[in-house]
Formats: C-alpha cells, structure tokens, sequence
C-alpha cells in the first residue's frame, strides 16, 4: 500500500507523557511520547470523531475528553467504550532530530479490532445474546476479540441491526443525524464476521434450567451462554384517556419516527415528565417549532440528580427558548375523542395538546426470565462483580443491577456507556477470563446549546462543591458522600472531565478540603498518575 510521509516534529517538541496533534498531508494524526518513544495513531475518537489531543494522556492511554472512551496510544486499541472501532496506528521513525509519520494514502484513522473467525469444529457452543442496544453489540464484537469461535446468535424484537439510541432524543431528533447514519454496524460487518442476528423475534420466556429460550412465534433456541440485555420499556400513564392517539413514548427508532411523524403539522405539545429523555425531547419538540410545556411532579427538573441549583439551570434555559413548565402537578386525565385533545392536571387545570409523549422513566424488561433473581423492587436481575445471574446467564445494561465497585452499593443506572461497558465485561466473562466489572458510568446530555457531562454515580450527597460559574453554563460540580467523590457533574469543561474520570477510575481524587478551597488543577493530576 503506498504511503505518504512527513516530519511531524522535532524529538525535543514532546517531552514524556505528552501528546499533539499534527498532519501527515490531510491526515490528521496524534502524536504521543511514552518512555521516550514516539506512536503515532488516529486523531479522533472512534465514537463521536472528537479531537483525542483535548483529551488527558495517563500512562499509555488517551481519554476522550467528549464520552470518556480511552484508546492505548502505543497501540491504536480501543479500551473502554463508546465507540466499537480502535485507532489506526502509523509508522514512526527517527532521523536526527527529526520524527517521521508514514501514513497509507486511504486511512479513516480508524480500524476493526482483530476478531477470531468463526469455526464450529474448533468450537461448537452457541452463545446467545438477546438484546441489540448497546450492551448486545459491544458484547458480540467482544465475543470474537476475546478469541470465541463458536456461534453468536444476537436476537431483537426491532426490524434493525443495532443503532446508536442515544441519538434518538438528540442529533436524530433535530435532523442533524439521518437514519442513515444511525446503525452502529452494518450488516456486512454482521456477515463478516459470523454474528447472526435475529430481528423480529420476541422472547416468551428463557428457562434456565434446561437452558432454552422460547419465542411467541413458537420457534426455540437453546443456549450454551446467555446474556440477556433487552433494556427497559417505557413507563405508561394509568389515567383515563390513555388509550387516545397521538400519546406517545420515545424508546426505539419507530418510536422516534412516529412522532417525528406526527409533529409535522406543528401546534401543542405535552410532556409528561422531567427526566432526561423528557427535557431532551422537550428541547427537540421546541426546536421543531412547537409550543411545549412540561408537567411533573418534581419542583424542579433534576433535583434528584442534579441538585436544584444546576436542576434550576436547566429549566432557565428551556424557559428561555419557550418551553413552559407545570411543576409539582401531575396529570390525571387525556381528553379527545379520536386523537388527544387536552391534559387535565391534579388541579384542574386544562393543557391544549395535539401530541403527548410521556417521560416518566422505564422498567427493566425482564417478565420472561424464570429461574435467575430478580430484585423486589424494579424486577431487575441482581448480577455478581462479573455480571452473572446464574449458571452461562449474565445480565447487562438497564436491567441488570450490579454491586458499585466503590461503595458496594448494589445500583442499577440506564446509562449508553454503562451498558456498553457492561457488555465488554459479560463477553470476556462468557468465554471465562473472569474480569470484574469495575467500570464508570458517564453519561451526557444536550439540550438546546447547553451540554453537560456527568461521571460517577450518587443516589444521595451531603455537599455538592461547584468550581465555576452555573449561571454561564461552565462549572464542576463534585457530589460528596461520606468525603468521597461519588460523581461529577461538569458543562464546557470536558478535558478536566476526561481527567476526572481517569483519577475515579484510579481511584485518586483530589482532597474534599483542596476542593473545597479550589487549588486543584485536576489535567497535571492525571498527567502525573
């Protein structure tokens, strides 16, 4: 293949432990020293194509400074999700002082991990994976990283492969993403590399006693490994008038498509609820150009989460773009007499809607499991540090509820990446190299032009320490429990957000009393673990 090559820089240009971008041509490239040699790999992250160089370089690896996916620069692989691609890797050599990068004419900066082929002489097992979101893709790709022959039976009750669900209630929303390039593979890569996938199939029930998965079309399929990942289902309202149309839930693409659908003839819009997926639909439906108001019973969105301060950020901001709120009321009845005409209130006030969606959360899918554990609370399915719910049965993703490595809480978080990483671990743990999941959940969110970021996980605080200023929309929240950091939450300060999730996951953060005092330059911290 030819090549193109340049000087990218002098040899005393990075010093250990720093990284930049430079070009080969138009090929942008990042460049690394590590113990005093140069590596030369792809510039942009695999999942969103954000510049690696803004990120934080900790040891050997690079954590993207958008989603936190972490890359070994020496080598190009992919770490730790999002994203399924690893980085090119290029030549490098010295000359004087001079560092050389050769570079293929046609490069992406990106590459497929190496994968194992499928050989059922060599392995006959068949694993199994129900589920097609984040968890079942990451852990079917994994599957054949980690060296597993056998077959791989992916099995969804949607009609597509895999695609990115975060993008539904953002990019996809809006217009800034088409259905086109949603899908996370594409079903060459599927037939590549042997990974069949079952659509339109749904589960009746999985027997783990015999190890067989029933469907409703009265097909079976029986397993040698299981991991079931089939996420949550939306939460309906029980109130009269529920059964009207044009009450809808965002959960899959058809989803997203039907109010997309429905929303062209523009007018009055209701959401019902102040989670993340409401505000960022409240957002979206707002700019499509409808009137939308929000009902919940919160006081103010995100309190849970959040805190009221950031919590009362974002209902600035959605009030600045004209969304309406109603909070602390809840609805007890729709009215129309074909498709939904009105939301009545708990006090008696009468909302104009011509489209409803409701936001009020989702429980874990789970009905059809027998023989593992499922926890009183929400039915999800208690796992192990491995994510094993029983005898080759493993859980991943909104429905399972693992113990958090840091403060042995058994939590459950519906988050993209946590799923994602989920299914990294089930997969390694499948085909037995037992690796503990000790993985970080992040999530993110954009509504309207304000992003935030927030790492780590606290289901209750006893301080929030701010650096920053919440009203300008660019801050560090540190959540405290017990004088440790249990989450982060930040807004236009992602490279300290990388390095924050590079020091949690090292398990280093700074002093609650040097936070408290703000002297902490958190990027030299990492830089130096």
């Amino acid at each position: 293949m030819k090549q193109t090559e340049a000087v990218v820089a002098n040899i005393n240009d990075l010093n250990d432990g720093e990284m930049r971008q430079v070009s080969v041509g138009e090929t942008e490239i990042l460049l690394s020293r590590i113990d005093g040699k140069f590596y030369a790999v792809g510039a942009h992250c695999a999942h969103y194509k954000a510049p690696l160089a803004d990120g934080v370089l900790s040891g050997h690896h690079v954590v993207c400074p958008w989603h936190n996916a972490y890359f070994d620069v020496t080598t190009g692989d992919q770490l730790e999700p999002p994203g399924l691609d690893s980085l090119a890797s290029y030549q490098v050599r010295i000359e004087g002082e001079n560092v050389i990068v050769s570079v293929p004419e046609e490069t992406t900066g990106l590459r497929s991990p190496a994968m194992a082929q499928f050989n059922p002489n060599v392995d006959g097992r068949t694993f199994v994976i129900l589920g097609a979101g984040a968890a079942g893709v990451h852990a079917a790709q994994t599957l054949r990283v980690a060296g597993y022959q056998g077959r791989i039976v992916m099995i969804t009750q949607e009609d597509k492969l895999p695609y990115d669900r975060t993008k539904l209630s953002k990019d996809y929303f809006i217009g800034k993403t088409s259905s086109e390039e949603m899908p996370l593979r594409s079903p060459d890569f599927f037939k590549e590399h042997a990974i069949e996938v079952l659509l339109n199939h749904q589960v009746e029930q999985v027997q783990t006693t015999n190890k067989a998965i029933a469907f409703t079309n009265g097909d079976s399929l029986t397993y040698d490994a299981l991991l079931v990942a089939t996420g949550g289902k939306p939460r309906q309202l029980d109130i009269p008038g529920a059964d009207l149309q044009n009450i809808l839930t965002l959960r899959s693409f058809d989803d997203a498509d039907r109010i997309l659908a429905t929303i062209k003839q523009k007018g009055q819009a209701v959401v019902i609820g102040s989670s993340f997926i409401g505000m960022e639909i409240a957002s979206g439906l707002s700019q499509q150009g409808l009137q939308v108001t929000v009902i919940s019973p919160d006081s103010v969105p995100f309190k849970k989460t959040l805190g009221e301060e950031i919590g009362k950020i974002f209902q600035q901001v959605h009030e600045e773009n004209g969304v309406s709120f109603k909070l602390g009321r809840k609805a007890v009845q729709f009215e129309g007499s074909d498709k939904v005409e009105a939301v009545i209130l708990d006090n008696g006030d009468r909302l104009q809607a011509d489209i409803v969606i409701v936001g009020v959360g989702v429980q874990p899918a789970t009905d059809f499991l027998k023989g593992v554990e499922l926890h009183p609370k929400d039915r999800s399915v208690v796992v192990d540090e491995y994510l094993r719910a029983g005898d080759s049965i493993y859980a991943a993703g909104d429905i399972a509820r693992y113990p958090d490595w840091r403060t042995n809480e058994s939590i459950r978080v519906e988050h993209w990446r946590v799923a994602a990483q989920h299914g990294r671990i089930a997969a390694y743990n499948m085909v037995g190299k037992a690796v503990k999941f000790r993985g970080l959940p992040l999530f993110w969110t954009m509504q309207f032009k304000f992003p935030l970021r927030y790492v780590g996980h606290a289901q209750s605080w006893d301080e929030i320490i701010v650096d920053g200023d919440l009203q300008k929309q660019e801050f560090i929240a540190f959540y405290i429990k017990n004088n440790q950091v249990l989450a982060v939450a930040t807004s236009h300060r992602d490279t300290e957000t990388a390095a924050i999730s590079e020091l949690m996951r090292l398990n280093q953060m700074p002093n609650i009393e040097e936070l408290r005092r703000g002297v902490v330059d958190l990027i030299p911290q990492t830089a130096s673990s």
